[in-house]
């Protein structure tokens, strides 16, 4: 194997302080994910203890970019009363008198807080605030992208048309989770990270299904035997089920304000170069755009090292195959 220089580069992409440092890392990463099914969850059990009956009082948005929507007018949701709290996918929609509805969409980086009435907003980083009675709900958005957004519909029709159409995994049967599954033939990790086949699932809670599940992230929808379609319904109710507990558990009473998917318990995502905890192999990954998917290769791939595109389109033929291949690789290039 020809040996091959790519500067400033440790465990495949890893730099050598981040390899030395994962805790530090891991901690910065932890705000550039989306929040997901069991973390919408937590957010709508949160908000529902204290705004669902209560009126909005006032709404002061700081970023024009925010709100997406002219008609109706924001001001006339103002002095509404909540009435409803839903998800619809990634969103949260907050349905007020006269069918309303302000629907938030995170995205990476928004993120709520529940503060005393009549808040302010952070100077940078705040959005919006919905100021009730009780206490104002502030919408904050780190980082210099601002993706969040606001939308303020009329009826229930506006409203569905904001609802990619995913299925409810934790609602429904194995007949229905099949069918979409194997309507379109991707790849699972494309196809558990899709909006328009499944609800609320992005890309931290598919690679815990995935592991669970173990199941290969590139494996293709429709060459799956009826043995691992079950599996992967068990695996995805199983999982989503076990978050949502876990989240609820570690907030109590207390508004979430630790909103991440990357979480030190997890067993792959956001792990990667790290062990796996069933088997205990070094959990790997590829990279896309700027996404990640971690793995097992020992639990998933039957050790097999899936090619990583950030890497793999350089090194080519000398792409390591197996994880052992990938430690002599290694072990080459500290010489």
């Amino acid at each position: 194997m020809k040996r091959i220089y790519l500067p400033k580069l440790g465990s495949f992409g890893l730099s050598r302080r981040r390899q030395a440092e994962p805790a530090r890392w891991f901690g910065r990463l932890k705000f550039r994910v989306m929040p997901e099914l069991p973390d919408i969850t937590i957010y709508l059990e949160a908000l529902e203890e204290r705004i669902l009956n209560q009126p909005l009082q006032h709404i002061r948005i700081s970023s024009p970019f925010l709100l997406r929507t002219a008609v109706p007018p924001i001001g006339v949701a103002q002095q509404k009363r909540v009435v409803k709290i839903r998800r619809v996918g990634k969103r949260i929609a907050l349905g007020l008198e006269a069918e309303l509805w302000l629907v938030l969409h995170l995205m990476i980086t928004g993120r709520l807080h529940w503060r005393e009435p009549g808040a302010k907003l952070a100077r940078k980083l705040g959005l919006a605030a919905f100021d009730f009675p009780n206490g104002t709900l502030l919408l904050t958005e780190a980082g210099t992208k601002k993706r969040a957004s606001l939308h303020l519909v009329e009826g229930e029709e506006a409203l569905s048309r904001l609802d990619p159409g995913g299925l409810e995994v934790l609602d429904a049967a194995l007949e229905a989770f099949a069918t979409v599954l194997t309507s379109r033939n991707h790849t699972l990790k494309r196809a558990l990270t899709d909006p328009a086949l499944f609800s609320g699932i992005g890309n931290s809670y598919s690679d815990e299904i995935l592991h669970h599940a173990h199941l290969s992230p590139v494996a293709l929808t429709q060459k799956l035997n009826p043995e691992q379609i079950g599996r992967l319904y068990e695996s995805a109710q199983g999982v989503l089920r076990q978050w949502i507990v876990r989240l609820r558990d570690e907030n109590g009473a207390a508004f979430p304000e630790n909103v991440t998917a990357f979480r030190r318990e997890m067993a792959v995502h956001g792990r990667f170069g790290q062990s796996c905890p069933v088997c205990g192999s070094i959990v790997q990954r590829i990279r896309y755009a700027e996404n990640e998917t971690n793995y097992c290769p020992t639990c998933q791939t039957g050790g097999r090292l899936l090619a990583d595109r950030s890497l793999s389109l350089l090194l080519k033929k000398d792409w390591p195959k197996t994880p052992e291949a990938l430690e002599q690789f290694r072990a080459v290039r500290r010489r």
